[in-house]
């Protein structure tokens, strides 16, 4: 059987939440999506609250990753600990509290392995190896399937876990800078990727942010607590069809509404 699992960008703010509940519940219908993944580490703009993840949760999703943003709510913690759909990047020290992975029940009994990694180029370089860390949860044997969500900066880092991950993997994304890319693609071992899925939020922003806080930042004004713009939203979301006897994807495509 081919099953459709749908992966959604940031969710950026308040307003950002609500966009997704607004529209996730029919987007699942109309493409027939099996299992959701989103990524709610910015709900908050910088972290996520336990309410912001019940309405995540609410409106359809499977599981919520999270990032380098995923201690600056204090309050998600204990929920996390308590809460296995809601995994942090796995190469995290292991003294991090919460899961980095986990393996969930699909469609007719697949068991589906999500793996949370944040990259290491231009982010923390007290991360753990992504590539090692990823060998070994991969030796873990007890899932049909497996999903990455690479959170990173470097375009180059997850091109290169990608292919590192073909035939191994039955697909990966890119998360974090909140930038959509156009480079959907099945690779030659069955493993769909897509760079980045780009965000869920306000879309008159700089990444989500108020534009006149990011010139501010750029222009070496003082600090500020970055606030979500205000205005009309769009949500960043891309389908990964997988063909779960073959354990290969058949087809990765965009699915953006503004």
């Amino acid at each position: 059987m081919n099953i459709q699992v749908l992966a959604v960008g940031d969710v950026v703010g308040d307003a950002g939440v609500d966009f997704l509940c607004r529209h996730l519940p029919a987007l699942r219908k109309l493409h027939g999506v099996h299992f959701t993944v989103v990524c709610g580490e910015n709900a908050a703009c910088n972290g996520l609250l336990p309410q912001q993840a019940d309405a995540i949760f609410s409106a359809g999703a499977d599981v919520i990753t999270m990032g380098n943003h995923t201690w600056d709510k204090q309050q998600i913690v204990k929920y996390m600990e308590g809460n296995p759909y809601i995994i942090r990047p796995a190469n995290y020290t292991s003294r991090a509290p919460g899961r980095g992975w986990g393996v969930f029940d699909g469609p007719r009994g697949l068991r589906i392995r999500v793996v949370d990694l944040i990259g290491r180029c231009e982010m923390d370089a007290n991360f753990d190896n992504p590539f090692t860390k990823m060998d070994e949860i991969l030796r873990e044997k007890d899932a049909d399937l497996t999903l990455v969500d690479l959170h990173a900066e470097a375009t180059s880092e997850k091109g290169a876990m990608a292919w590192y991950l073909d035939g191994r993997a039955q697909a990966l994304w890119g998360t974090h800078t909140h930038v959509p890319t156009a480079d959907c693609q099945v690779l030659p071992q069955g493993l769909g990727f897509v760079t980045d899925l780009g965000m869920t939020g306000p879309s008159r922003s700089v990444i989500g942010i108020k534009p006149e806080q990011a010139v501010n930042r750029f222009m070496g004004g003082l600090p500020r607590r970055f606030e979500p713009a205000p205005g009309p939203c769009k949500l960043n979301a891309v389908l990964f069809e997988i063909d779960a006897a073959a354990k290969r994807c058949a087809g990765v495509q965009r699915i953006d509404i503004s």
